[in-house]
């Protein structure tokens, strides 16, 4: 490519804060294409915070501090307005943004492979091939899916004929080993990428705006696609760009509570309505079982470890799982309350 495109890579902390290291790391060393980086550090702790100063100081990327922990959405519009206002980046805007959480190890070209891809095709959004644990780079998350809105009608025998809209999701190759299926996959039109690591082509936002922020935990992503399809943009998957996010398997005591905000009962309630209402979705099962489940997250990433150590049996276990899960609702209702309180969620959150 004779002029090369513009990027702005954007980190935003996905979870917690005790992979920054690995994942940043990951970045400098393996991507050759020139870029600029803007690291959003939604108040992590001490230690980390001390790390990412060091690091911008040293490899002059921006660092954008909040001392309150920060909603993925909120998050990356941090980093989209810097692009956009800053005078700095005005001078020469880039062409793509690259939003990236902070629990992610890239690959050697993974940018280049994207940047290529982009420019073929002239795709909006290109998702890599997201892997997903360790060992890194072997198992798929995600290589491309389906997503948007479907409205179906049932007859009932009280009501007639009753339409219903639904929103629908569905992950291509989750779970399959990469070895197996890589050559299998080719360079394709997709219409689901996710917020793991997923290039934007910066213009679209003219068109759509900011990301929801009201979409505080869950659902980012499908929302996103839906309103690119919309507005007649496109979604590329490149399987030769590689990239593994690490899920959260050994919280450190310092991340647990942004771990427990992050995936708060109010946070994913209030997304979730919040999804419902913006696309006329009909509150049906899917929202029920959502409800129902609030919480399992913390359940598998903190309850769960604990009570596995308990050498109670299996009834001293159940019993002490439930009254492990009856504090953790009680302590993630403080702690949402108060974050609500004092920052900028507190509009969002839907009683």
């Amino acid at each position: 490519m004779s002029t090369r495109p513009k990027v702005t890579i954007i980190v935003v902390p996905r979870e917690r804060f005790s992979y920054t290291r690995q994942s940043l790391e990951s970045i400098y060393e393996y991507t050759k294409y020139p870029f600029e980086l803007i690291y959003i550090d939604g108040g992590s702790p001490k230690h980390i915070q001390k790390y990412l100063e060091t690091q911008a100081s040293e490899k002059q990327f921006k660092l954008i501090r909040t001392d309150s922990y920060l909603s993925p959405n909120y998050a990356r519009n941090l980093g989209l307005k810097q692009v956009n206002n800053h005078p700095s980046y005005q001078q020469n805007k880039s062409q793509y943004i690259v939003f990236i959480d902070n629990d992610v190890v890239v690959t050697s070209g993974w940018l280049q492979a994207l940047i290529e891809c982009g420019e073929e095709t002239q795709a909006t959004v290109i998702s890599p091939l997201i892997c997903q644990g360790t060992p890194l780079h072997e198992e798929i998350h995600c290589a491309g899916g389906e997503s948007g809105i479907v409205e179906e009608i049932k007859s009932d025998t009280n009501q007639g004929e009753i339409t219903r809209r639904r929103i629908f999701e569905k992950i291509y190759k989750q779970g399959r080993k990469l070895a197996e299926v890589s050559p299998k996959i080719q360079r394709q039109k997709t219409h689901l990428a996710e917020y793991h690591c997923v290039m934007v082509r910066s213009d679209i936002f003219n068109h759509i705006g900011y990301l929801d922020e009201k979409l505080l935990n869950t659902k980012e992503h499908v929302d996103f696609c839906i309103l690119v399809n919309q507005a007649g943009g496109s979604i590329y998957l490149e399987p030769k760009s590689i990239v593994t996010y690490v899920p959260t398997e050994n919280l450190a005591i310092t991340d647990i509570p942004y771990y427990m905000l992050r995936w708060s009962d109010a946070w994913e309630k209030s997304s979730l309505q919040h999804l419902r209402d913006k696309w006329n979705l009909t509150e049906d099962e899917y929202f029920q079982n959502r409800y129902q489940r609030l919480g399992w997250r913390r359940n598998i990433t903190i309850i769960n470890p604990i009570t596995r150590k308990m050498p109670f049996g299996k009834f001293g276990v159940r019993l002490v799982s439930k009254v492990l899960r009856i504090l953790d609702k009680k302590i993630n209702s403080y702690l949402t309350n108060r974050y609500a309180r004092n920052n900028h969620i507190s509009e969002f959150i839907q009683k």
